[in-house]
């Protein structure tokens, strides 16, 4: 299919710099996306002339895995980042670096070894059993409804039922998720004025609001957690488990109490909001092409049938897993991946001085002209002609490279084919106002507002499962 004849989903048309940079002040919305310019979708690395810091955003595949290794620490986070998100999850896996990152990534990575996502199967398909009711009632009173929050509540209850072997349902869990929802629409992983105008290691304050709901949220955790470290508390297998035994392969140390809130506040914000970013995104285009749909539908009827889907089915749906690697590509969850340079090096032989701030951006990079043929296209089918014909194309980075690929990367794949191979076969979506659909770099990689959404069930449905 030629590249004219692919659907094209929302996103910013890329500019002049200047041009960006205006169309950024008049949108008002801080957006990052709006701010790219068009040079960094076609080349391999781009300076970005107007911050007072020096930005360096990296294409090139081969630069990527440089930075992203980092064998000799010289890019941490970025001081932005991790200035908007340690008052949810302190000096976290998800923040940390050097010998800290190391040690705590060593004890959290058997919390999501293959055997931990199938034995976490059946709590994700007792989620899903439970929101396709919620659904049905939905789709019988035909009222419209926002898909965004919709994908954040499955998810959330998935990441609840497996981190705490509890339902979303329960008083502080709901708190919790409501309290992420208020974070996370309220505090991005790069401030633009930040961004622009600041100094490097400039501190990064707040709003109070959004302060209060951090410690509301790790209140919270504490409550769910306590209960499990009592003495004599039963084990139970789930994340949380894992994590508490843990022990650090050098000293024989468990985590603290205040590392145990750190670690499982990254696995509830990554666990939920991360695919539940994709999953918006996955069923908006799903909405806008019924062609895609029914080939879903005969993806999971050939393997499944009209019964449930089964952990073994999940990756037996090629061209299924093929839709949501596509909107991993076009819809990367974390936008950019900020770092920064802690003293003068170079980069692809271009020169960075100390303090430049290193964008490995996902967005430009799944988007790059030079890597990707109809690179802002959506076209499942490339992953298949990738492998028949030896197309030359960028590596997906949507779970990250190098040593600091997300360990929940399988748990995610897993959950998110789970949830479209169900609710796909189950029901039709209808986006309302399509037109008005764009993206923005929040937390994650977000609708401007909210999709609202228009649910029926499919004539072909029959059962749960």
């Amino acid at each position: 299919m030629s590249a004219s004849a692919l659907f094209r989903p929302p996103a910013p048309t890329p500019d002049t710099p200047v041009r960006s940079l205006l169309r950024v002040v008049r949108q008002g919305d801080g957006d990052l996306l709006s701010l790219v310019p068009r040079e960094a979708y076609r080349e391999p690395l781009t300076w970005l002339g107007y911050s007072r810091r020096s930005i360096l955003l990296v294409n090139d595949p081969g630069c990527c895995r440089e930075v992203l290794n980092d064998p000799e620490g010289v890019f941490p986070k970025n001081d932005l980042m991790v200035g908007a998100l340690e008052g949810l999850v302190g000096d976290s896996v998800f923040v940390s670096s050097g010998e800290r990152w190391r040690r705590q990534r060593a004890m959290i990575d058997p919390a999501f070894s293959h055997m931990r996502v199938q034995s976490a199967f059946a709590s994700m398909v007792t989620a899903v059993d439970d929101y396709e009711r919620h659904l049905d009632t939905v789709a019988a009173d035909g009222e419209p409804f926002s898909l965004d929050l919709a994908m954040s509540h499955l998810t959330a209850d998935v990441i609840c039922r497996t981190i705490f072997s509890q339902p979303l349902t329960s008083n502080v869990a709901r708190e919790v998720f409501d309290d992420f929802l208020l974070f996370e629409r309220s505090v991005a992983s790069v401030n633009l004025r930040q961004l622009i105008v600041g100094k490097p290691w400039a501190e990064v304050r707040q709003p109070e609001h959004v302060r209060a709901a951090c410690t509301r949220i790790r209140s919270h955790i504490g409550d769910l957690l306590d209960p499990r470290l009592a003495p004599g508390a039963p084990a139970i297998d789930d994340i949380v488990q894992a994590v508490i035994e843990a022990r650090d392969a050098d000293s024989g140390e468990p985590f603290t109490r205040e590392e145990l809130i750190d670690q499982i506040g990254v696995f509830f914000l990554a666990g939920h909001e991360t695919t539940a970013s994709v999953l918006t995104w996955v069923f908006f285009v799903l909405s806008r092409r019924a062609e895609i749909v029914e080939r879903v539908r005969r993806d999971v009827a050939r393997v499944v049938g009209s019964g449930p889907v089964a952990f073994e089915h999940v990756r037996q749906l090629p061209f299924l897993r093929n839709v949501f690697r596509e909107a991993l590509r076009l819809y990367p969850p974390i936008t950019f991946l900020p770092r920064v340079a802690k003293r003068a090096t170079t980069i692809g032989g271009w020169r960075v001085k100390r303090g430049a701030m290193i964008m490995i951006s996902p967005w430009t990079a799944h988007r790059n002209e030079r890597l990707w043929s109809a690179a802002d296209r959506f076209d499942p089918d490339r992953f298949e002609r990738d492998e028949a014909e030896g197309e030359r194309r960028g590596p997906l980075m949507s779970f990250g490279l190098g040593p600091r690929v997300c360990v929940g990367a399988s748990f995610a794949t897993t959950e998110a084919v789970l949830i479209l191979a169900r609710l796909v076969r189950r029901y039709d979506f209808e986006a309302l106002e399509p037109e008005l659909v764009r993206p923005v770099a929040r937390l994650t990689t977000r609708p401007a507002v909210e999709i609202r959404c228009r649910l029926r069930r499919h004539g072909g449905a029959t059962q749960s499962g």
